[in-house]
């Protein structure tokens, strides 16, 4: 981590902003020298955008397509990995686009008092390095970690099992890498068939 500055270096702030389609929060506008008040001013002119509170947006910046997900990762302070039903959604396993985002926080965070956002549920693990990877800027589980995920969490039998055969015939993961989900369809092999 850079040291803060204490001039306003655009540049600095242009490549956090670049790396996260267009956002930046206030920790990282104050890393490149940007005061509160020199954000307050930058937005009374138009350069920037208040998202939500400590997240902005370079208005000239071209949109992102997970946009909205960069800004949910930078509420969670970089710390969350989208996970679940919204994980199926970016590796292509499921074509449900679901109201919903699905974010794994660390389990300390379960222990922190904060408003949650709107659209947004979260659960509570330990992921190893292993168990995420990217899709475009943002973090999410593996595909074998994000169909375990929704076996645990009892998502519809059918979705799971389309999950399943879209991931076998992709080469996504192999059956034994993915037993406890199998074993969780199971009972189910009648209705998802």
């Amino acid at each position: 981590m850079m040291m803060k500055s204490n001039k306003p270096n655009w540049d600095h702030l242009y490549e956090f902003a670049s790396a996260q389609d267009g956002h930046f929060t206030t920790a990282q506008a104050a890393e490149s020298g940007y005061s509160p008040q020199l954000l307050a001013k930058y937005m009374q002119n138009g350069r920037i955008q208040r998202i939500r509170r400590g997240i902005y947006r370079l208005v000239h910046f071209p949109a992102g397509e997970y946009e909205d997900l960069v800004v949910f990762w930078l509420w969670s302070e970089q710390m969350g990995v989208f996970s679940h039903e919204t994980a199926l959604f970016l590796h292509g396993l499921s074509d449900i686009l679901a109201g919903q985002i699905h974010m794994t926080l660390p389990a300390p965070w379960k222990l922190r008092r904060f408003r949650i956002p709107q659209r947004l549920i979260l659960y509570f693990n330990e992921l190893s390095e292993e168990e995420y990877t990217w899709s475009g800027n943002v973090p999410v589980t593996t595909p074998t970690r994000t169909l375990c995920d929704c076996a645990d969490a009892a998502l519809s039998p059918e979705l799971l099992q389309q999950a399943v055969n879209e991931g076998l015939a992709r080469g996504l993961f192999a059956r034994s890498e993915i037993a406890g989900v199998i074993s969780f369809l199971a009972p189910f092999e009648e209705v998802v068939r």
